[in-house]
């Protein structure tokens, strides 16, 4: 399925959380990169026909979802921030509700539920209720019940809150997989998430599509702008108060540190490969501002 966003605009008083942005996706694992609050939620909401947008048009195969409607939602899988479970429901009992309100046939849906809570590791407790799930087990039912329907599109909003760090492994491997015959558009924050699943990252920044490209593409923009230093822990001090620091490592007596910047933070530094989290604290300043004092700290 072909995803035409054509200057989708979403206004709220004077202040747009979503500004012309433009975008075509075809298959493959897309990622919408940015800071909370930068609108990402919104467009989302707006690709899933839950929210109407101010200004332009979301396009499935040329004809606008609107006129769609339930013919579009049919080919939708979708996982919102913030999702809603019903805590006395078993894992299977609640997937088969799910499957009932997309129309499965009742023996079919079995064995799509079955298959799902499989795949995302929660078949052994799928007669538990969920309010007994951990947070990270509530995400990965949810993330089980948008692919019920076998989605043609699949939209998932920072999807891997509240999974531990095996969790996300095993959930980045399902995204990928996914990929190759369905549209992915994931959201997040956390860079780690999808710098290696990706084919092409969007990168939102106030409502605006500031960057779109594969990693490496996106990346070249902060060539010679990511330096590696080793310094005593005093200077250590002086450069983070001055540069965006996203790692300081301490080896015999002496900081390692990783700095981006336009300019050569000190003498000794040597220039060093961009990687995305450089690119994302390069192009959050505020945000990396914030990061380094947790560092500091």
């Amino acid at each position: 399925m072909k995803i035409e966003l054509n200057d989708l605009t979403k206004t709220y008083g004077e202040k747009n959380a979503v500004d012309d942005f433009s975008v075509t996706l075809g298959s493959g694992v897309y990622a919408l990169l940015g800071p909370n609050g930068s609108g990402k939620t919104t467009l989302m909401r707006m690709l899933c026909d839950v929210l109407r947008p101010s200004k332009g048009a979301v396009l499935a195969n040329g004809t606008d979802i609107s006129v769609l409607g339930e013919q579009y939602r049919d080919r939708l899988g979708y996982l919102p921030q913030h999702f809603g479970f019903y805590p006395n429901f078993s894992g299977m009992d609640f997937m088969m509700y799910l499957a009932a309100l997309k129309g499965l046939p009742k023996l079919k849906a079995r064995e799509r539920c079955e298959e799902l809570l499989t795949l995302v590791g929660l078949y052994d407790v799928r007669k538990k209720k969920i309010k007994t799930y951990s947070g990270g087990m509530k995400q990965r039912i949810g993330i089980a019940q948008a692919l019920i329907n076998d989605p043609e599109l699949l939209v998932l909003d920072e999807p891997t809150v509240g999974l531990d760090p095996k969790e996300r492994t095993k959930f980045r491997n399902i995204i990928s997989d996914l990929g190759e015959n369905k549209t992915v558009l994931l959201s997040t924050h956390i860079v780690s998430d999808i710098e290696y699943i990706a084919d092409d990252i969007l990168v939102m920044k106030n409502g605006r599509l500031v960057l779109h490209g594969s990693t490496d593409e996106i990346c070249r923009r902060i060539d010679g702008m990511v330096w590696d230093c080793v310094v005593y822990p005093k200077e250590a001090d002086e450069i983070s108060r001055k540069y965006v620091v996203s790692n300081i490592r301490h080896e015999d007596g002496m900081a390692r540190l990783r700095v981006v910047s336009e300019q050569r933070p000190c003498e000794n530094a040597q220039s060093a490969a961009p990687c995305l989290e450089d690119l994302y604290l390069y192009y959050f300043k505020e945000e990396a501002e914030e990061h380094a004092a947790e560092i500091r700290a």
